[in-house]
C-alpha cells in the first residue's frame, strides 16, 4: 500500500472555488453585523477597511472575485489591526455561513477528522503553497469551525 490511513484522511479545496460550499468564494449568503453578505469573501474583504462607503462597495460586488479585487485596493487604507484580525473575520463569517446553511455545516461535519488543506500554489498564509509548507490558515480555520459545530451538537 502506498498511503497510510493518515494520508488518506485529507480534504483539499481552494477557497477561491465558488462551486465548493466550504470555500470562501461560495455564494452562500448570510446576515452579519446588520447586513446581508453574498459570500464569506465579500465580508472578509470589506472588513479590511474602516471606510463604510468602500465596505458597501465591496459588499455589493457582483462576484466574490470582484470583492477580492476591491480588497486589494491601495487607494483605501486598511484597518491598522488587519493583520492581527484577519483570521478572526474569516472565522466569524465562515461560522455564521455554516449556522445559516445547514447543508454547508453538514458537509463540514461529514469531513469527520480529516485534515483540511487549502491548496494554493502562491498563498502561503491561507493556503499550503506549492510545496505544502504554507501556514494553511484557511484549512485550520475550517477545522476550528468544525470543532465548534461539533461541540454545539454535543458530539
Amino acid at each position: 500500500m502506498f498511503f497510510d490511513k493518515k494520508e488518506l484522511d485529507l480534504l483539499t479545496l481552494s477557497r477561491e472555488d465558488a462551486n465548493h460550499p466550504l470555500a470562501s468564494y461560495s455564494k452562500h449568503a448570510f446576515d452579519l453585523d446588520g447586513f446581508e453578505w453574498p459570500s464569506v469573501e465579500h465580508y472578509y474583504q470589506a472588513m479590511k477597511f474602516d471606510d463604510a462607503e468602500y465596505r458597501e462597495q465591496v459588499r455589493t460586488a457582483t462576484h466574490p472575485a470582484d470583492a477580492a479585487k476591491l480588497g486589494k485596493s491601495k487607494k483605501h487604507s486598511r484597518r491598522k489591526d488587519w493583520k492581527k484580525a484577519s483570521v478572526t473575520f474569516m472565522t466569524r463569517a465562515t461560522y455564521i455561513k455554516c449556522r445559516t446553511h445547514s447543508d454547508v455545516a453538514q458537509l463540514l461535519l461529514d469531513s469527520d477528522e480529516a485534515e483540511i488543506r487549502n491548496v494554493s500554489q502562491y498563498d502561503y498564509f491561507w493556503g499550503s503553497g506549492r510545496d505544502m509548507r504554507g501556514d494553511n490558515h484557511f484549512g485550520k480555520m475550517l477545522m476550528g469551525v468544525r470543532k465548534k459545530l461539533r461541540e454545539e451538537l454535543g458530539k
